[in-house]
């Protein structure tokens, strides 16, 4: 269907329907939730049959129409029976366009609940207040955390309250443990996983794990119990801070557990390293080759001179005093008769040390005008710079698109050293990143010839996350082949490209965008808050809030209503008389939510799917 010659809407009288309006991976990954896990009818809204992922969401089983239109126009919207729809989700396009889309709906259709994608977090929040039902969310927000964290070898964490919910795998595993997520993890067959598995209580993995270490089993540095070597368990150490369990499931140790921390996960830098990477990249910013030589020659000088000086007099204060006083050519010198006399303050060495602090002090004045002239006058912040010679330990970003600005943003954040590479010129991510003084690679030259100037063998990791799956699986060979063992980090929207990642890779992780954002969208289109989501190699775990509303389907519930074995997990509960308190895994099972109960899940697709029903209540 297409919307040219449109005499009578294309779409046959529908109603309590929902709009999805993309056709790029998000918009496909969302049709398969809603139509596969919700079981709602799907209309599409599509810009372009015949490209991105439109081809394979039009042959989607489940979708009750898909509908053509290159723009989306308030006559499209009509087209696709918005007056009678339940909810829209505006997944493709730029943030202005979809902010014009959601009002003209909103305009057709007050009542219908609306999701927009926005890579603009501050302006999807004001754009809430304008919607009377509506959530503005970010994909790369959502997603770019987890390619991060995947990138230091750290776990991802969730905020809830005050603590940080993050995925502990085996060993790892300690008291902070809230439940079971995983077990029967094969890295070499990760279709057996299951999720929140059926347990004979909380505690009952976690009693086969201390069955299996047991009191003489070995011990990490610091107390901590290790899993028993390859030899004992058949269980392989890769690197990736992700454990390759053997055949045999748990009886190899492959369980993963849902983990609070007090803080979260420290980044595995230790601070002098980031504190001597900023302050080199901030000389590298503000100076250039030449300047930085003077600068470094004149402060060599004016530390060996201050040296002999504190040599010469064993006095700290007065030669620190002395030594200022130079540099700012202030000091008073020894008169002739003094030196004569041999009642000077310091005898030869001492006057020639004060001499050359004071001409290295003459030399920084003009050094610090021709910083500003050149940073100021010249232009240079306009200009994305190359990685300096002394970039070390640092993560190469690949591909800056709204993902990849997203994970160099977070990464220099935490104050890890950062290079990006992108081919495109004319990339929007190149602005955000150079305001931020990330080194940038820029252009279309050989992949290896960038990785090169990148300084790929000084590197701790690369994240490729250009938004083509071919593409970034060559840049993380390509990195293999310059650094063998390198972290990787590879986008990948195919599940068979994944499966030979984790089946062929050692020390690397495979992530999607859409395969992480899209169910926090789902919910988000059922009225429902998804606070995050945490990975279990390449299956999602959300962690969502819900409220029990006076009328609603969970006022009565209580955790046996609400768990379900391979789907949901309560993993805290906000009583209504105390909505600031979590009580974590709650130990009243019986009692009913009462109006005003708050309760945390950790919950499959598939599980949160099916407890929205009785959110709505019946009928």
């Amino acid at each position: 269907m297409t919307s040219e010659g449109w005499g009578t809407p294309p779409v046959e009288p529908i109603s309590q329907h929902y709009i999805v309006c993309g056709g790029n991976a998000l918009a496909h990954r969302l049709v398969l939730e809603l139509v596969e896990h919700y079981e709602v009818p799907v209309v599409v809204l599509l810009p372009d049959r015949t490209r991105d992922h439109a081809p394979w969401i039009e042959q989607l089983p489940g979708v009750a129409a898909v509908v053509e239109c290159a723009g989306i126009t308030e006559e499209a919207l009509r087209a696709v029976r918005v007056e009678t729809a339940r909810g829209l989700a505006l997944v493709d396009g730029h943030d202005e366009g979809n902010i014009h889309a959601a009002l003209g709906a909103q305009g057709c259709n007050p009542d219908i609940r609306i999701v927009l994608r926005m890579f603009n977090q501050r302006l999807g929040e004001n754009i809430q207040h304008l919607l009377k039902n509506g959530a503005a969310l970010s994909g790369s927000a959502t997603a770019a955390p987890a390619f991060a964290a995947a990138a230091l070898s750290r776990p991802n964490s969730v905020q809830v309250g005050d603590r940080f919910l993050h995925i502990a795998y085996d060993g790892d595993i300690d008291s902070g443990r809230i439940c079971v997520v995983a077990d029967q993890i094969d890295r070499q067959d990760l279709s057996r996983i299951r999720l929140l598995p059926d347990q004979d209580g909380d505690s009952a993995a976690f009693v086969r794990l201390a069955r299996e270490f047991g009191d003489d089993g070995p011990i990490r540095p610091g107390g901590v119990r290790r899993p028993p070597p390859a030899a004992e368990t058949g269980v392989e150490e890769d690197g990736t801070g992700e454990p390759e369990a053997a055949v045999g499931g748990v009886a190899a140790g492959g369980v993963a557990a849902l983990q609070a921390l007090p803080s979260e996960p420290p980044v595995l830098i230790g601070w002098w390293r980031r504190l001597r990477w900023r302050l080199l990249d901030t000389l590298r910013f503000f100076t250039s080759a030449r300047l930085r030589l003077v600068l470094i020659t004149a402060l060599a000088a004016v530390l060996l001179a201050f040296g002999l000086l504190w040599y010469l007099n064993r006095d700290f204060g007065w030669s620190l005093y002395v030594s200022l006083l130079d540099l700012a050519g202030a000091a008073q010198p020894d008169q002739p008769a003094e030196a004569t006399a041999g009642t000077g303050t310091g005898g030869a060495w001492q006057r020639v040390a004060q001499v050359v602090i004071t001409f290295c002090g003459i030399t920084f004045a003009p050094v610090a005008t021709a910083i500003m002239v050149e940073v100021l006058g010249s232009g240079r912040r306009g200009q994305p710079r190359n990685p300096g010679a002394g970039t070390r330990d640092h993560v190469i970003v690949f591909g800056l698109g709204n993902v990849g600005t997203r994970v160099a943003a977070q990464l220099y954040g935490l104050g890890v050293p950062v290079v990006c590479v992108e081919r495109d010129p004319q990339a929007r991510g190149i602005a955000a990143v150079r305001a931020l003084g990330i080194p940038v690679v820029v252009g279309d030259g050989p992949l290896e010839e960038q990785l090169r100037r990148a300084r790929l063998k000084h590197g701790r990791a690369l994240v490729a996350v250009s938004g083509d799956d071919a593409t970034n699986l060559e840049a993380a060979l390509e990195a293999r082949h310059g650094k063998p063992g390198i972290r990787v980090v590879v986008r990948l929207f195919n599940d068979d490209f994944a499966r030979h990642v984790y089946a062929t890779l050692d020390n690397a992780a495979s992530r999607s965008v859409s395969y992480l954002a899209a169910p926090a969208f789902a919910a988000a289109l059922m009225g429902r808050e998804v606070l995050g989501t945490l990975s279990v190699f390449r299956h999602v775990l959300l962690i969502a809030e819900l409220r029990a509303e006076e009328g609603g389907g969970l006022v009565g519930m209580n955790r046996h209503d609400l768990e379900d074995p391979g789907g949901v997990r309560v993993i805290a509960v906000r009583p209504a008389d105390s909505p600031g308190a979590y009580r974590w895994n709650y130990a009243d099972r019986t009692r009913g939510l009462v109006p005003g109960d708050r309760i945390v899940v950790a919950a499959t697709r598939s599980g949160l799917a099916r407890i929205n029903p009785a959110l709505v209540g019946e009928g």
